[in-house]
């Protein structure tokens, strides 16, 4: 077993030789790609699957290339749980709580070799991303528009147009095993945006179901299960991509459960029936919440925010003795009592100091 590197390099050496390393990954496997990208292209649609699925198959490599540099780089970081048995050659449905840009690639580390390669519902924007848009579309990714209108009519009907996407897509997908990586909330999770959205959860921000209903209806019973991943970040200062692109999330979790799917949400068509409409959202309300408390159940010892021991007022105030247990108050009081003896000394110190001075004049 190989000793990483971020074990004797500086966290934001390895940062770079990370990101270094992936971008050669990333280029070379594309250039194998790009002759398949370009057949999909021309052929007809009947012939652009082939290509497809040549780009799928250069795509695993991909990732598997990229486990390697993980691995080369910072070893094992964290802990993966998985509840259940994954089927080789079946179909899954993958939802996530979206925390930060590195919960793609973990989600694609995590998960190969335990199912087919994943696709994600990407926004319409990152199709002109060099390299990636082109790449995501040769793989038929489906692409959403983020549509902001005041008119209800308007809107619902831009809306319609991101669901007849998710099914087009989704009947392609019923032709070969595939993974349907779906992150509820939208986009990526934010204090700010959780205020701005008035959020009823503490750690998601309101799921938006529509594109879960449209792959659900178009090939839910191709499905094996649902896969529920839970991806918990060690607290860090600054940016946590980047901190676990430099090997400093070693106490990260992830923690994958595979659950069945209910043939309500499988059959009928939530946008024509009321009904199966308001149980679908209760569905995700219910998700939002189960979700929620496993994000707080997943806090391990070092997400505790620290008390601070050096202002006796607003320990009296904030810390009662019913939230503590005897052995707590037992260290509280201690440190109390040691801060005022260091504050006592120091003073006396200052007064010997200032006697001192007061005889040299």
């Amino acid at each position: 077993m190989t000793v990483p590197f971020s074990r004797f390099l500086p966290p934001v050496l390895t940062g770079v030789l990370t990101v270094t390393a992936m971008t050669f990954c990333v280029v070379f496997w594309f250039v194998i790609m790009l002759p398949f990208v370009v057949l999909k292209a021309l052929l007809p649609a009947a012939f652009a699957q082939v290509a497809t699925r040549r780009c799928i198959q250069i795509a695993n490599c991909w990732v598997a290339c990229n486990q390697r540099i993980y691995r080369t780089m910072h070893g094992q970081q964290g802990v993966v749980q998985v509840k259940g048995e994954f089927k080789p050659g079946r179909s899954y449905l993958v939802v996530s709580n979206h925390t930060a840009w590195a919960d793609i690639v973990v989600l694609l580390d995590v998960l190969h070799g335990k199912s087919p390669f994943g696709r994600f519902f990407l926004k319409q924007e990152l199709i002109w991303v060099p390299i990636v848009g082109l790449v995501c579309w040769a793989m038929d990714f489906p692409f959403m528009k983020r549509h902001a209108s005041t008119g209800k009519a308007s809107h619902t009907r831009l809306a319609g147009q991101d669901l007849h996407t998710a099914r087009e897509k989704c009947l392609i997908y019923k032709k070969q095993p595939t993974t349907v990586i779906s992150f509820l909330e939208g986009t990526r999770f934010t204090p700010a945006k959780r205020v701005q959205q008035k959020s009823a959860y503490r750690a998601l921000l309101n799921p938006k179901y529509g594109s879960l209903a449209a792959t659900l209806n178009a090939m839910g019973s191709q499905f094996e299960a649902l896969v529920d991943v839970t991806i918990v970040y060690q607290p860090v200062r600054g940016n946590v991509t980047w901190s676990w692109l430099c090997g400093r999330q070693p106490r990260m979790q992830v923690h994958i459960r595979l659950l069945p799917i209910p043939q309500a949400m499988v059959l009928g068509n939530y946008r024509k029936t009321r009904r199966l409409k308001q149980s679908l959202k209760a569905g995700c309300m219910v998700f939002g919440q189960r979700k929620t408390s496993e994000l707080r159940a997943c806090k391990p010892a070092w997400a505790t925010p620290i008390v601070p021991l050096c202002r006796t007022p607003l320990i009296a105030r904030n810390h009662t003795p019913q939230s503590h247990g005897k052995k707590e108050l037992q260290n509280l009081s201690a440190s109390i009592t040691f801060f005022r003896y260091i504050r006592k000394r120091a003073a006396d110190c200052c007064i010997n100091l200032q006697r001192l001075g007061a005889c040299r004049i």
